[in-house]
């Protein structure tokens, strides 16, 4: 998520912004429309890639021949046709440089626009009455030219709600004198003024024709003007959404109308819609869709607070976690009606915290800030006396508000991260039914009235208003073998062990079961666990003497004494052996124990372990859903593909293939912890069920994995070379022929560096690899692709009895056609049962492929892995390889708190030198290859 810029103090010249809140603070960037054209790699033909250095590349493009496998079927989509009408337009892009009187630049997304429009109203005549398209910061785009080049003009915008007369401060911000001078009572209109300057752009896109757009459409090559152009119309999106007072975050608009999730804490999660143009094979689409923010609950700053510390005395606020809570939100008082941005708090209580005043021929005066409104604006201020001020001046000229005068204003992000239950109520309420989305979708374009927008309308763009329909296919589920050659049935993309066994059951001798202070029967939890594994072929060891109960009196302490005694206790229950495996009974979901436990385990003493809560009433389901993942850890397979056992799966069960799964695990928005990132690799080879993870810290926020190859003397430290020993290990020492990376969480605009950093950096690990182990005669074929999951498109099935009527698509559904890219390689699929809410898709884009996989077998094994997942017995939505690795990140994450880190980190950040990146503690060798994560 992007920061807000929050520069400019709003309250100091406000217009009239129609509409609620203050879209100022909201990014200014326009939802990432990379340029993916310009990805980077050399490909080696058919027969193995040359892994040289960085070669200019472009992604490959969609093969001539579309899948056929499956069911067809007619879907809809929340894409709208467009029509472009006219191709001859040239867009004219221009630099926009906005000034105070004293030549210091004038900063922020709503200050601009404020200023911009005022600058339209004014000399309307000078920009020959054309209307533009302004992107609320540097970018101002028109149909055809303007009449000038460069020109400067002077703006002036009028506030008469500030009251400022120039007058010597007050601790309420507005300026106003002391009780005896009635006339400065009288509130004045304030004017700023500001020099606007607009030239032409020197860059290559200063002209940028609409034919562009359809070049692309026709299957041409994007390129910079396209995807430009296709930019700028999204920039007319936000400015018609900010005129209507929106709260904007990219391409997602909110406005409080809309309506709210109340998440708890102070926190609301504030409803919207997204709204962006995509080119696709059937033309220019509008994608809508329905959005979720969190924003700050709107109202008294004191009530914000006793709901943000979750606490109803507001003399127990803790003023360290209020300060932080507060930083740069803006507040609106209730005497003057300024609005004003909050940078900390005073140091002392109100009716002790003082300021100087001046007083007409007395010089100045110290008085509270207490007994200032007393005299000034006659306020008892009954709550707030007693509690800190909040400081909304300058740090060198602080200005001080009682708490009870200020309320927050409405639409403010709220950019920390939410705890499990304020997500799990997001989570619920965003759910729609298909039907519901789509008529609030619906509702959504018609209220937008984009044929009003007059720019729009200069760009020959009109948007019908029915969802447009796609051709799909409903690909066959895949058959799952369990033991004894019995298959496993899939209906709906879900199966069961009820009847049945594990396909490779493990052995469990030596371990043991923790119980951290847990309302729990343990000793009958581990009774039912081990009759449960007997069921399902595990054999475990009766382990019911080696049950450690924490001592009493130690609940109280840290977790990391916590944790540390009952490691004493294990130690001397095993006394030299060490158990193979630890049940760990937790208290609560999300334990500040979990991290500590499992570094512990994991890292220091190499012990495989599964942390459980078990619910009050626990039924066999329950119980066989901790075997999939105990077995799993383990060693063995729960349930395994029958192409894997038959060797049928196309081109990989006919040559030796390994298979990544890549993810980057970043700390919450607004946060300075690294981010973790994690390579999970296939193991034993011809199946593609098992896996081991690789982990590394790498910079906070960076989304391009750091040590995929590290060369450090003779040697390579990076997370590839892990995965090749571990493969060869498992494979007779022969190395893969074929290389298939799954990477996920990279947005279009990142699609070149995956190439031309990433790949380049595997095969450089690879070229490495293969001269100290295979005499440099190893040359494996790669292909690339990713998955997205964070994108806006959703489709929805008619209903064959009533067409008025939509339901969820069927697992295993597939679109590659109609609104898919008009020359990438891309495709859309749903492996998985949408049973709650409406099904997202998952989007995969094939960057690179040497291997040669035909439409069809590609799909084939995309829906293949995402029924592979050893942890649940569904379908799930995304390629197992993919979730390992996001699990392996998360979980690896949590070894250190990351609020220590964070702090660490913080404290480096006003350092000339960026500070180094804790690296975490590595697995033990022990479980370094088993399955950890699952």
């Amino acid at each position: 998520m992007e920061s807000q810029s929050g520069k400019g103090d709003p309250s100091k010249s406000q217009v009239s912004a129609g509409g609620k809140g203050d879209p100022s603070k909201s990014p200014a960037s326009d939802g990432g429309k990379g340029d993916p054209s310009k990805s980077t790699i050399s490909d080696g033909g058919k027969g193995g890639s040359s892994m040289t250095a960085k070669t200019q590349r472009l992604p490959i493009k969609r093969p001539p021949q579309h899948a056929r496998k499956g069911r067809p079927v007619m879907l809809l989509t929340n894409h709208f046709k467009v029509s472009l009408t006219r191709t001859d337009q040239i867009l004219y892009h221009y630099d926009v440089t906005l000034k105070y009187e004293d030549g210091k630049l004038a900063l922020g997304e709503g200050m601009g626009r404020k200023v911009m429009k005022q600058l339209f109203e004014t000399y309307a005549s000078h920009l020959a009455h054309k209307v533009f398209a302004y992107d609320g910061e540097k970018g101002l785009f028109t149909v055809g030219p303007l009449p000038f080049k460069n020109n400067e003009f002077d703006v002036v915008l009028c506030d008469a709600s500030s009251g400022k007369t120039g007058t010597s401060r007050s601790p309420g911000g507005d300026g106003s004198p002391g009780p005896s001078d009635k006339k400065r009572m009288k509130r004045a209109v304030y004017a700023k003024r500001f020099k606007v300057e607009i030239a032409i752009a020197s860059t290559s896109t200063a002209r940028i024709p609409m034919s562009a757009i359809a070049q692309v459409l026709r299957g041409g090559q994007e390129s910079e003007n396209s995807q430009e152009a296709i930019r700028v119309l999204d920039i007319i999106l936000r400015q018609h959404s900010a005129r209507q007072g929106c709260l904007l975050v990219k391409q997602s608009f909110f406005r409080g109308e809309f309506g709210s999730i109340d998440l708890g804490g102070g926190v609301l999660g504030c409803r919207g819609f997204h709204s962006s143009f995509r080119p696709t094979q059937n033309g220019l689409s509008l994608n809508v869709d329905l959005s979720t923010t969190m924003v700050v609950k709107p109202g008294p700053v004191i009530d914000f607070l006793l709901f943000n510390q979750n606490i109803k005395d507001p003399y127990r606020i803790d003023w360290v976690k209020a300060k932080r809570a507060l930083n740069k939100l803006r507040i609106s008082t209730v005497h003057t009606k300024m609005e004003l941005k909050i940078v900390g708090l005073s140091e002392k209580n109100c009716n002790e915290q003082t300021f100087p005043l001046k007083r007409d021929g007395n010089g100045t005066v110290d008085i509270t800030v207490y007994d200032y409104f007393m005299d000034r604006w006659s306020m008892r201020l009954e709550k707030s006396a007693h509690l800190r001020c909040l400081n909304v001046g300058k740090p060198d000229r602080p200005t001080y508000l009682p708490l009870e005068v200020c309320q927050l204003v409405p639409l403010q992000r709220y950019k920390k991260s939410l705890s499990t239950m304020q997500r799990s109520k997001l989570v619920e309420g965003s759910r729609q039914k298909p039907l519901d989305r789509k008529l609030s979708l619906s509702r959504a374009l018609r209220d937008n009235n984009y044929d009003s927008e007059p720019m729009l309308r200069e760009c020959g763009i009109s948007i019908a208003r029915e969802f447009m329909q796609v051709e799909g296919r409903v690909l066959q589920a895949p058959q799952l073998s369990a033991a004894r050659d019995r298959e496993l049935y899939t209906p709906n993309g879900r199966w069961n062990f009820n009847k049945d066994r594990f396909i490779q059951p493990i052995k469990v001798k030596t371990w043991g079961a923790v119980n951290f202070s847990a309302r729990c029967n343990v000793r009958d939890l581990v009774k039912r666990l081990i009759q449960a594994g007997i069921m399902k072929g595990i054999q475990m060891e009766d382990c019911a003497a080696d049950v450690i109960e924490e001592m009493h009196q130690m609940k109280w302490e840290t977790p990391a004494k916590r944790v540390e005694d009952v490691f004493q206790q294990i130690k001397s229950s095993f006394k030299q052996q060490k158990p193979g495996f630890l049940l760990c009974v937790l208290p609560e979901k999300n334990s500040d124990i979990y991290g500590l436990w499992k570094r512990k385990c994991l890292a220091e003493h190499g012990i495989v372990t599964q942390c459980v809560v078990p619910p009050a009433n626990i039924k066999d389901q329950y119980l066989t859903n901790v075997l999939l993942k105990i077995n799993a850890k383990l060693g063995g397979l729960n349930s395994l593909l029958k192409n894997e056992t038959t060797r049928a799966i196309p081109l990989v069960s006919k040559a030796q293939t390994i298979i990544f799964g890549m993810d980057v695990s970043h700390g919450s928005p607004g946060s300075n912890v690294p981010s973790v990132a994690a390579v999970v690799s296939s193991l034993g080879w011809p199946l593609i069920s098992k896996y081991r993870a690789s982990v590394r810290t790498q910079a906070p926020r960076k989304e391009i994995i750091d040590y995929l190859f590290k060369q450090v003397g003779d040697d390579d430290q990076g997370l590839i070379k892990e995965s090749l020993i571990d493969f060869l290990n498992n494979s007779k020492g022969q190395p893969p022929e074929q290389i298939i990376i799954f990477r996920d969480g990279v947005s279009e605009g990142q699609f070149n560096m995956v190439l031309t950093d990433e790949l380049t950096k595997i095969t450089e690990a690879c070229k490495f690899f293969g001269s100290k182990h295979f005499g440099g005669k190893w040359f494996p074929k790669f292909t690339v692709i990713i998955a997205q999951k964070n994108h806006h498109t959703r489709f929805f099935l008619p209903n064959e009895r009533n067409r008025n009527e939509v339901n969820n698509v069927q697992p295993g559904t597939v679109v590659d056609k109609g609104i898919c890219h008009p020359r990438n390689y891309d495709f859309y699929m749903c492996a998985h049962a949408g049973m709650i809410g409406t099904t997202r898709p998952t989007h995969y884009h094939v960057l690179h492929d040497d291997i040669g996989f035909s439409p069809d077998d590609l799909q084939e094994l995309v829906h293949n892995l995402s029924y592979v997942y050893q942890r649940s017995t569904t379908a799930i939505s995304i390629v197992a390889p993919i979730y390992y690795a996001h699990h392996a990140a998360a979980q690896v994450a949590k070894f250190t708190r990351l609020d220590d880190m964070s702090e660490t980190s913080s404290s480096h950040a006003s350092q000339a030198e960026p500070a180094p990146v804790p690296e975490l503690p590595r697995l033990h060798p022990d479980v370094a290859s088993s399955m950890f994560f699952c």
